[in-house]
């Protein structure tokens, strides 16, 4: 049990250390790496069900690199300009990888999922080809999906987030010099961390039927071709090498193809499909100083689904959810459009506000960084100006479309006042129209007044404004014609498409 020391949370039936106050304890107190594991194995040996399931997030975060959740990665990363981290991927994952415990990593696929990963807390995360092919072609994970879509949609990944991220590399995408290829691309990508296979090309979802591997010898050149192409780019990229012949074969192949992996010297090993608890302790016992990887496929595969004490117990090091975040949004979107279809919108207890749908993705953070590079109020005017203008012609090109215009009427035209002034403010014709008003009258098919207002002849803008079916006549040239009479005088007089007298008086 913890030390009497520790915080405790009270209720009526029972009392339990809290997490934060191991936490605090736990770096309080000088331990050597040994120490600290023996510690942490004795806790969950001894301690109730509930007390191990709560310690069970510390244990893998019991080293100072890894015990503060990590910060949600700044916005410039989701444009390409990611902020450097204070050690290459590569060398954190490896940290995790020497670190105690059984490591979670749930599998994304694609930018957004990957930063809710980051988000929620996990040192790491995973690409699955499976979710990848669904999200990003809609097809099946049966090798239709190319070496450069894998590789985009990798990149985009590890723009995302300053957790480490290991790649699906898939069987490699053809031999030994294609593997050697696929490895230096996802160098430069920026993974930490690449998983290869051993199947044959088109290569099969793991857990589906139809599986078939390589020759020995070949399943061992493409780690070796692996290794040399992280040798020949000075990266130190994980190799996490995996082989599918306990499907494909047998349970006994699988074994020495990890332990062949081993010596050729692959930093993960991992087999797909084992099919018994017995199976995968039988699997960890090999190879003992060379890290293991489970696949705990979510909604019924050939593994077993165990709780990460129990992987721990079994023997392994990191595992992954390939399916948790594609399968809860594929029903979502389901839910989400059977209640459209009926007419409603989904719940508001099944999807976040649109204010919380803002800050995941950044809005607010955008904007603040947006205030650094704020410009003059010039700027706002021409903004303004620019939006006008827009408007005008948008609404004079609906309404030439709802009259029916032909090529024969005039052409739209809304320009500003103080563009008529000459230098000196009253030397040509237009200069004097601020003192004229136009009055504007419309009158229904039944006869009765609808409009009747009167508006300075030189607020052009204003008229569309008011009438948008004005729009698409000139009334500069019109009010340009008639500037230097005096009186009053009818511009315009027309009946509009819903059938009513529109009337245009200069004044």
């Amino acid at each position: 049990m913890l030390k009497a020391s520790a915080a405790v949370i009270k209720s009526p039936n029972f009392s339990i250390p809290t997490l934060s106050s191991f936490h605090r304890q736990a770096h309080s107190t000088p331990l050597s790496s040994s120490s600290s594991s023996s510690l942490i194995v004795s806790n969950f040996k001894s301690g109730s069900p509930l007390q191990r399931l709560l310690l069970l997030p510390k244990m893998s975060t019991s080293f100072p690199s890894s015990t503060e959740p990590r910060p949600i990665p700044p916005l410039s990363a989701a444009y390409g300009d990611q902020a450097p981290l204070p050690e290459a991927p590569a060398k954190v994952l490896r940290r995790i990888l020497d670190s105690p415990g059984v490591h979670q990593g749930p599998a994304c696929f694609d930018a957004l999922s990957a930063q809710l990963v980051e988000r929620a807390g996990f040192q790491y995360c995973f690409t699955s080809g499976f979710s990848i092919s669904a999200a990003r072609l809609g097809l099946p994970d049966v090798g239709l999906i190319s070496h450069g879509e894998m590789l985009d949609q990798g990149r985009q990944i590890t723009q995302a987030v300053s957790i480490p991220v290991i790649g699906d590399g898939d069987n490699g995408y053809g031999n030994a010099m294609n593997v050697k290829r696929t490895v230096k691309d996802f160098i430069r990508a920026g993974f930490a961390g690449i998983i290869l296979e051993d199947q044959v090309s088109p290569k099969a979802c793991g857990h589906t039927r139809g599986r078939k591997v390589v020759s020995r010898e070949e399943a061992v050149m493409r780690i070796k071709a692996a290794i040399d192409a992280r040798k020949e780019t000075g990266s130190d990229i994980v190799i996490v090498a995996r082989t599918d012949s306990r499907q494909a074969v047998s349970f006994d192949e699988s074994l020495w193809r990890s332990r062949a992996f081993a010596s050729a010297g692959a930093d993960v090993l991992f087999i797909d499909a084992l099919s018994s608890r017995e199976e995968m302790k039988a699997f960890c016992e090999i190879a003992p100083f060379v890290p293991k990887m489970a696949n705990m496929l979510e909604g019924g595969g050939k593994t077993p689904i165990l709780n990460p004490i129990e992987l721990e117990d079994v023997g392994y090091k990191i595992v992954v959810y390939p399916l948790s975040l594609i399968g809860v949004s594929i029903r979502a979107m389901q839910d989400a459009l059977r209640a459209i279809k009926g007419g409603r919108i989904p719940s508001p207890g099944s999807m976040p506000t649109f204010e919380e749908i803002k800050e995941t993705l950044g809005f607010n953070s955008y904007y603040e960084e947006e205030k650094r590079y704020a410009t003059s109020t010039g700027q706002v005017s021409w903004q303004r100006a620019s939006s006008n203008t827009y408007s005008s012609q948008q609404r004079a090109q609906d309404d030439t479309q709802q009259r029916g215009q032909n090529s024969q009427d005039p052409v739209v035209e809304v320009l500003t006042p103080d563009a008529y002034y000459g230098p000196d403010g009253s030397k040509v014709p237009f200069a004097g129209i601020w003192s004229r008003t136009l009055r504007i009258k419309i009158t229904g098919r039944d006869g009765i007044d609808k409009l009747d207002v009167r508006i300075p002849a030189g607020f052009l803008e204003g008229i569309t404004n008011i009438v948008p079916a004005l729009g698409g006549v000139n009334i500069k040239e019109l009010l340009d014609d008639a500037a230097e009479e005096l009186g009053g005088k009818l511009l315009i007089d027309f009946n509009d498409a819903m059938g009513d007298r529109i009337q245009v008086f200069l004044e």
